[in-house]
Formats: C-alpha cells, structure tokens, sequence
C-alpha cells in the first residue's frame, strides 16, 4: 500500500533536489549516458529508505540523496574506470589552451540553431567529442548552469572550463559554415 505521507515527502524532496543532484551526477559520472541511469538509482533509493525506515529519518533531504548519489555513483563504476575518469577530469590541459575569450560574445549558439535538424546534427557532433566536453556542454546548455559553477563542479578553472566549451562552438561553428548551416 502506498503511503500518502511518503510519497508527498518523496516528490517535495525530488522538485527542490533534482537539478542539483542531476548536475553533481553529470560532473562526477565517467560517461555521460549513464547519468539517468545514476539519477534513477538515487531517486529509486530515496524512496525505498523512505518506505523502510518512515519520513522522520531523513532530517536534510538534499545531503541525503547527493551521499545517495555519491554511493550509487561508487557502484556504478568498477576501480579502474573511476580511476581513469578521475585521471581524465583532473589533468591540465592548459599548456595547450589558447585564450579564445576575446571572441566569446560572439559565440552564442543558441542564437545560431535554427532548425531540429541542425540540433541533432550538432548535437551528434558533441557526442563524438571526449567526456569533459560533452559534460560541459550538457551543463552549460541543458541544465543553464554558469561557467563558474560548471567549473567548481568539475573540479577545473573557469579558463578551462571557458576554452573547452567556446573552442567547441568555434569548431562547430567552422564546419557548418563550410556546410553553409550557420552564418
């Protein structure tokens, strides 16, 4: 039988954690296509703690689902594979970063999308791009989060955080003019 209480507690705690504990899972996740996965598990998790143990257990919803999180994150991954993302989110790759910021305000590209089509094609072109990236611009432009959060999140600065998501839309921008997609 399903408990008015708990499931009334269980959906105040989802709509006032959701996006935060969606942004910490796509920061610290290996692979970007397994953060619904990871965000199910918590939220699956959430309700059975609230289901064995009753609504007074939990005393701040938000610190419980994101240690919920951080736990289902754990398991998803084996050693080696947290130990390689971890490798890979920390290295600074600033020896090669060019500063490329004088041009940002150029660079919306929201501004520049105009079609479904041309959605799904740059968005297959950010899938081919390495996890970071494709972290970043999940942040940046599905969840609307600012570059300094994006960068504290991720455990980066906020320059490389800034070169990696403009030198994207540079590089998408480069290729679809030649294609004659976006001006």
């Amino acid at each position: 039988m399903v408990d008015n209480n708990i499931t009334s507690l269980f959906n105040s705690i989802y709509d006032s954690t959701n996006r935060k504990v969606l942004s910490f899972i796509a920061a610290k996740c290996s692979n970007i296509e397994d953060m619904n996965d990871i965000l199910q598990e918590t939220y699956m998790e959430l309700y059975k703690t609230l289901s064995e143990k009753g609504p007074d257990y939990i005393e701040n919803g938000e610190a419980f689902v994101i240690n919920i999180a951080k736990a289902k994150i754990y398991q998803h991954y084996n050693i080696f594979q947290r130990a390689r993302a971890n490798l890979s989110l920390s290295e600074a790759d600033d020896s090669d970063e060019k500063d490329i910021l004088e041009n940002a305000d150029e660079m919306d590209l929201e501004d520049s999308v105009c079609t479904d089509a041309l959605v799904e094609e740059i968005e297959a072109y950010i899938a081919k791009k390495n996890q970071t990236i494709r972290k970043i611009f999940f942040l940046r432009f599905s969840l609307d989060m600012q570059i300094s959060e994006i960068a504290q999140l991720m455990s980066l600065s906020q320059n490389q955080v800034k070169n990696k998501l403009y030198r994207t839309i540079n590089e998408i921008r480069a290729f679809y003019q030649e294609k004659g997609g976006l001006q």
